[in-house]
């Protein structure tokens, strides 16, 4: 199965061209002083920037995580282990409470307030033809599309049918197997149970892919009886083979980061798909 960006779009570096000053000009004047002085403030925004960048990414998979473990096995720390140690983590982070609490509640489907929270789905096509799905959850879906409309809109791209390109798959990642089997092992059980598909990620875990409406069933069945616990449950978009593409140049890859940097800002997002192969 081809390995496709999502959420977790790899950080391509940024480039910081250092001001050029001729041999000539390296004297300690008033001006020299200025230009190191600019030369420094910039290098210090740039660290800035990629390190806030990060923490930003590690806050967002940790919202996930929150998300995924509320709506598993319960809002309650109390009773939700797991959740119980995602919210310490959260914690030492710098996650505030109240983005906690947010995630834990959109784990149950509701807002802070107690609304109840709908899926909404944006297709686009952004530069390079590089499309993309973004899901959310949200409670206010006019205000949502507007939101992401204009970020499209800034990155070059168009509101546009994309879903097409794509396959509506049920993702079930179990937690990783302590005894270190292959996913081989695996696979009778994921058969009977009505997988289309079986995969390892890089952390080692069991990735099974099934049938949208079979995904919840198909994941209880396989955890009963390898006796692995369930991590995560989704409905993705795995992009055709023969419609992915590669970014032309490290620009294109700057770029396409800033724009998905932005889009996952936005609170509502839940997930981006693309159909963009790793090369």
């Amino acid at each position: 199965m081809a390995t496709v960006l999502g959420r977790k779009f790899f950080g391509s570096p940024r480039i910081v061209l250092q001001p050029w000053t001729c041999g000539s000009c390296r004297s300690m004047s008033h001006s020299s002083s200025l230009q190191a002085g600019h030369s420094k403030w910039a290098n210090i925004k740039h660290i800035k920037g990629r390190n806030d960048a990060a923490k930003s990414k590690e806050r967002q998979i940790i919202s996930q995580e929150l998300m995924q473990s509320s709506k598993l096995y319960g809002p309650d720390p109390g009773s939700n282990t797991k959740l119980a140690a995602i919210i310490a983590n959260a914690k030492r982070s710098g996650m505030s409470k109240a983005t906690i609490e947010s995630a834990i509640a959109k784990g149950q489907g509701i807002s802070m307030s107690g609304a109840p929270l709908e899926p909404l789905t944006i297709e686009a096509m952004l530069p390079g033809s590089v499309a993309v799905v973004i899901e959310c959850q949200t409670d206010q879906k006019g205000r949502t599309l507007q939101d992401v409309r204009h970020m499209i809109k800034e990155a070059g791209g168009n509101v546009t049918p994309t879903t097409f390109l794509f396959e509506k798959k049920g993702k079930i990642a179990f937690e990783k197997d302590p005894k270190s089997r292959s996913t081989d092992d695996y696979l009778e059980s994921a058969i009977d149970a009505g997988a289309i598909d079986v995969d390892a990620d890089a952390e080692g875990r069991l990735i099974v892919y099934t049938e949208p409406a079979m995904t919840k069933s198909v994941g209880e069945a396989i955890s009963t009886s390898t006796g692995l616990k369930i991590e995560s449950l989704d409905i993705i978009w795995d992009p055709n083979k023969e419609t992915m593409v590669t970014l032309s140049s490290e620009e294109a890859a700057n770029e396409l980061d800033e724009f998905l940097d932005n889009v996952r800002e936005e609170t509502t997002v839940q997930e981006i798909y693309m159909n963009l192969a790793r090369t």
